[in-house]
Parts: structure tokens; sequence; C-alpha cells
């Protein structure tokens, strides 16, 4: 690493608060250091999103004293006391031990209370002096992730963080960290942090294979049954030369990292697919007449999906992007077969609600076989361009014939209405009418078929 590290948030007015906090605690006789990923990423020469700063020698009334005069603050965690600069992407905090403000700690101490050696250098953002008591400069050169001291073993969930950083900095974990991180189990975690670490990895991490590996080097996998089970669960070579399902499903997480596309809730529903995409092969895995089969995996995705984001997760919309991608992942390819027209098309959309995620799982799997060809994918490319012919590729086909309608037809509404406007909705689905009007004219011979509801 080069002899300074320039602490340059991309945002300027980020910039301007944060010489603004220093500048104010050097006038009060303390000192602010940047600390945490914020001096790794700098040092990568990396943008600087997000900002953490630790500031030694003024006690906690007097920096919210300090950093009132700089922006608005607010103070959030009771144990840890991190004051938030409202609107900016900006944590400061005082050195703590045990939930109290250590008056007597320096950079040094504090270093020797974060997790991995490249997350403890601190840098002090006037100066340019930079702390690094653990050579974590030296482990972030060679892409080595080491633990700081024994006091790692305090919180299971740095494991979890291991996964997400190997991810994305291809970082081999030193032999070690590794076997601390054995000793570690998380079945007392809050699901909350456990997701935040799986998000990282999925819309951060430029091989999340690297992550999974990790979390089977450490024993971690077992945690997650689900994929556990994909572990020597046997594929056709034929039309799977690369191994297990296991294997593949790794493969096919890299093959997704490389399309991100940037936004980070389509990237997360695309990336939980991806990664859950063949979770019903272990269920539905057999041998017939010498060759290896998995009918139904599709379908049979659904149960374990649920099992595994549920225990990550309390968001119900998220859950419900995600399980139909799973469930639906092999109907691009099996459309384009079928040379499928409009309707079906139009249906698939109504399941998955976006053809373009579906597309994008879709093309992650088919990738995810080498040394089999990856880069042309003809199904995705029929797909999409149907779906957008018909409007539907990033939304469920709208109903044409609403309540409303049905009330302008003389109609009073009751339990009566539901089925005319489902019967409504599946003939639009089917081409049997492409606008109001013969929506209308459809609900019209429809009530007259069941009478009066």
């Amino acid at each position: 690493m080069g002899p300074t590290i320039e602490i340059l948030p991309e945002r300027p007015e980020v910039a301007a608060a944060l010489r603004g906090i220093c500048e104010g605690v050097r006038d009060a006789g303390g000192r602010a250091f940047a600390v945490g990923g914020c001096v790794r990423d700098a040092a990568l020469r990396e943008p600087v999103r997000e900002l953490d700063l630790e500031v030694f020698g003024l006690s906690p009334k007097t920096l919210v004293e300090v950093l009132s005069r700089v922006h608005p603050v607010e103070e959030v965690g009771r144990a840890f006391a991190v004051l938030k600069l409202r609107g900016l992407p900006i944590d400061v905090s005082v050195p703590r031990n045990r939930g109290e403000w250590d008056a007597s700690a320096g950079p040094e101490e504090a270093a020797a209370r974060r997790d991995f050696t490249l997350n403890a250098v601190a840098v002090d953002p006037l100066t340019g002096d930079r702390v690094d008591p653990f050579r974590g400069l030296d482990d972030l050169e060679a892409r080595v992730l080491r633990h700081t001291s024994s006091r790692f073993v305090e919180d299971p969930l740095r494991v979890l963080r291991a996964m997400q950083l190997v991810a994305r900095f291809d970082l081999d974990v030193a032999p070690e960290t590794l076997a601390m991180c054995r000793s570690l189990r998380g079945a007392s975690l809050a699901r909350e942090r456990v997701f935040e670490e799986w998000r990282k990895l999925l819309v951060m991490g430029k091989h999340p294979a690297r992550g999974l590996a990790f979390l089977r080097a450490c024993g971690w996998i077992s945690d997650t049954p689900e994929l556990e089970a994909l572990i020597g669960c046997p594929q056709d070579p034929e039309w799977h030369p690369e191994g297990d399902v296991w294997v593949h499903t790794l493969h096919c997480l890299d093959a997704f990292a490389e399309r991100r596309v940037g936004e980070e809730r389509e990237d997360l529903i695309v990336g939980l697919a991806v990664l859950c995409h063949d979770l019903g092969k272990p269920a539905a895995t057999a041998e017939k007449a010498g060759r290896i089969t998995s009918v139904g995996h599709d379908r049979l995705g659904e149960a374990p999906t649920r099992a595994f984001l549920a225990r990550m997760t309390e968001a119900r919309d998220l859950i419900e992007a995600v399980v139909p991608l799973v469930v639906a992942h092999l109907a691009p390819l099996q459309l384009h077969g079928a040379e499928a027209g409009d309707a079906a098309v139009r249906r698939l959309a109504r399941r998955v609600g976006r053809i373009d995620r579906l597309v994008r799982v879709a093309r992650a799997d088919h990738a995810g076989r080498p040394p089999l060809p990856a880069e042309d994918f003809p199904a995705g490319r029929w797909l999409l361009e149907r779906a957008r012919r018909l409007e539907v590729v990033a939304a469920r086909p709208e109903p044409m014939v609403k309540g409303r309608h049905l009330q302008a037809l003389g109609l009073v509404p009751g339990p009566g209405f539901a089925p005319i406007l489902e019967a409504c909705y599946e003939a639009q689905l089917d081409g049997a009418f492409e606008d109001l009007e013969g929506g209308r004219d459809f609900a019209r011979v429809e009530i007259a078929r069941r009478g009066d509801p």
C-alpha cells in the first residue's frame, strides 16, 4: 500500500461535513479518525460512500455539542451510542468498553476491538496519519482476511461478515482465523443481522461463490440445511458437466454477479432467486434408466426457499418476489422450446410479476454449467422480445375490466363480482379481447351466462 490514504467521499456535502467534524473535534481538544470500511475502501482506491468516525479525547456529551454545530445529529443504539448525521452517510462514535465511554482508550486499543485487521486501520482525515497496529494494510495488499485478537469470538456474526468480505474483495482467510470461525455458531444471532451479511454477499460480492465456499469450509453451511443438501446432490453430466448441484449453484452466483444491474432491490431479489433456484433438486433427484433426473425440482423448490428466507427476514414482499422466480426458473427454456403463444407469456408474467427478473435468473442458471458455453441464451432474448411486445416485461398484465366497469353495466357490488372479474382477466390473458370495449362485451356475455350475481 502507498504511504498515504486520502479519505475523499464521493459526495461534496459529505466531504465538507467530514472536514467540519474533524476540525471541530480538534478545536475542542480531541481527535477524529476515519475507521473501518471507509479506510479499507480508500486504500483500495474504491469509492468512499459511507464514513465511520471514532473520536478520542472528548466525552459523548461534548462530542454531541461539537457535531451539532456542524450538522443535525441523531443518537442510535443504547449500547454503542452511535451518532448519525441526519441525511448524511456518516456515523460517529467514541471508544466504549462494556457499553460505557472509555476515556482512556486510544486508537490502538480501539483497533483491538474490531473484527479483522483490514478493518482495524484508522486514518486522521486532516493529517493523513494512520494507526495500523495489526498490519491490516499488509493483509489487504496480500488479500488475506485475518482476525485482530481473541476478542473476535465475542460476536459470531463476524463469521458471516467474513463470508461477504471474502466474496467482495477476493480474500483468502488466514488458517488461524478459519479455525476460530469453526469454533463459533450462529444460532443465537438476530435474523436481521444475519440477513444484512447475506445482502452484502449478493449485491456487493464480486465472487459470491468464494463466500459460500468459505461458509462450507468453516462448517457454517450446516446452519443453512437447504444449501447443505445441495452438496453431493448429483446431476446428469451431459447437461451439468460442472458437477453436483452445489458446484452448479456457485457457478450460477458468480455468473449473476457479473451482470448485476446496480439497483439494490432488483439485484437482491434476483440474487436470492439464483441462490435458491435449485433447492428443490435434493427432493426431486433420482436415477432412471441410467440417467439422473430431477423432474419437478422447480415446483419442489418453493418450500425450502420459503424456509431458508423465513429464517433471515420478515419481509413478506421480498419473499413473495423471490419464490415465483424459483418456481418458474425453467419457464424461459420451456416456453421457447414449445414456441409458446402470447397467452402463455402473459400467464407467466402474472405468475412471476417481472419477466426481466426471471430472465436474469434463467440466464445465470444457463451460465452456471462450465465448460458448456454461457454467453448465448436465445430463450432469454426470445422471451424478453415477446414480453416487450406484450408490455409485460416489468409488470403483471393489468386487468382491463374492473369493478367500476361491472357497476356501470348495472351490477351491484357483492360476492358475485370476483368470479366475473377473474373470468374477464383469464379471457384477457388468453387474448379474447385487446381493449376495454372488448372487455366490456366479454363481461356482458359472462354476466348473462352466470345470471344475476
